[in-house]
């Protein structure tokens, strides 16, 4: 990456904003300028990159001249509007909300599985949803091996995935109980504290939740199959950090449980971590802060012929979010798919 450019981050005061800051700094990432873009009561305010203080800018309509690459992280109304804003004054954009992750005219992108869609993109990229992402880390070099016909996955998803504001819930309701006094629930329409959700985002006319139907048509669009089956099972848990997910898969081939281990252990973006006999197996509170997607309790399926089942972790702000938004960006540069002015 000898080139450099310019790199403006929305949404720069947000918690996936500051993560995204933060993996611009470790990842060293090219950028000659940094515009750090956030709503009007957020202007003013000083971010910190690569040692250096940048202050907060509002995002307009005119924030975009000069600017190479957005990453965007401002949720998906205000991606809706500025988005196109952006990509018509020449800038690429990195979408980290659902606006426009199942626009056909949009790439939807994990870099370590569908690189090469970043080759037709108009303009604005999309990242998928967090839980949907470190499942197509786990499930592209088994897909590539042996061909998944069905999946079927459910999630344990930390309360970071509603914001800091769900953080904040728990807290409270733990320390509440702890107290002995009753708790208030107001990002959640119940507890979170010591209890599971099995509900996340708005229920659908086929009794599936919008997060559940992400995960199916989602898991498609990325994998280039539409013959693969996907349901979903979508639980929020009370975790601060990190979102953990039960898969069992049938592929078209034979694979053994050393098969898997095998092939995911020399994939890219993934650690397998998979010693039942030491008690080793991934645990959202080991992924947390970390890079990788983590798989474990790898075993086949024996109520089918062609089964496995595994546990993947990952933490849900870095590589559901941040990170790999980073490294859309970062395949982008490599790929030279960044309009230089």
């Amino acid at each position: 990456m000898s080139k450099s450019f310019v790199v403006a981050v929305c949404g720069a005061t947000g918690a996936v904003g500051q993560e995204m800051l933060k993996v611009l700094e470790q990842r060293d990432f090219p950028y000659s300028k940094l515009i750090p873009l956030a709503s009007s009561r957020s202007a003013g305010k000083k971010v910190m990159c690569k040692g250096e203080e940048h202050t907060v800018v509002e995002l307009t309509e005119n924030s975009f001249d000069g600017v190479d690459l957005a990453l965007f992280s401002a949720g998906g109304s205000t991606s809706e509007k500025f988005a196109p804003i952006a990509a018509k004054a020449g800038c690429v954009v990195v979408d980290n909300s659902s606006a426009w992750r199942m626009n056909d005219e949009c790439p939807l992108v994990v870099p370590e599985v569908n690189p090469g869609d970043l080759d037709w993109h108009k303009g604005i990229i999309a990242n998928p949803n967090c839980s949907t992402i470190q499942l197509m880390v786990a499930l592209k070099p088994i897909h590539d091996e042996a061909r998944i016909k069905r999946v079927v996955v459910s999630t344990y998803q930390a309360v970071s995935g509603s914001g800091q504001k769900a953080i904040e819930e728990l807290e409270n309701q733990v320390q509440r109980l702890m107290s002995g006094k009753p708790v208030v629930s107001d990002v959640y329409p119940h507890q979170i504290a010591f209890n599971c959700l099995p509900h996340i985002d708005v229920f659908m006319d086929n009794g599936y939740t919008k997060e559940e139907m992400k995960m199916v048509q989602e898991t498609i669009k990325i994998m280039g199959d539409p013959t693969i089956k996907v349901t979903a099972t979508c639980v929020r848990v009370p975790v601060f950090y990190s979102h953990s997910e039960s898969v069992n898969i049938e592929t078209e081939e034979k694979l053994t449980a050393d098969d898997v281990r095998s092939l995911l252990a020399k994939s890219p973006g993934i650690i397998v971590e998979d010693f039942p006999e030491k008690k080793a197996y991934p645990m959202p509170i080991d992924a947390a802060g970390e890079d990788a997607t983590y798989v474990g309790r790898i075993r086949e399926d024996e109520t089918i012929d062609n089964g496995i089942n595994m546990w993947v972790v990952s933490d849900n702000i870095r590589k559901g979010a941040a990170l790999n938004t980073v490294q859309i960006a970062e395949t982008l540069i490599e790929r030279d798919l960044v309009r230089v002015p």
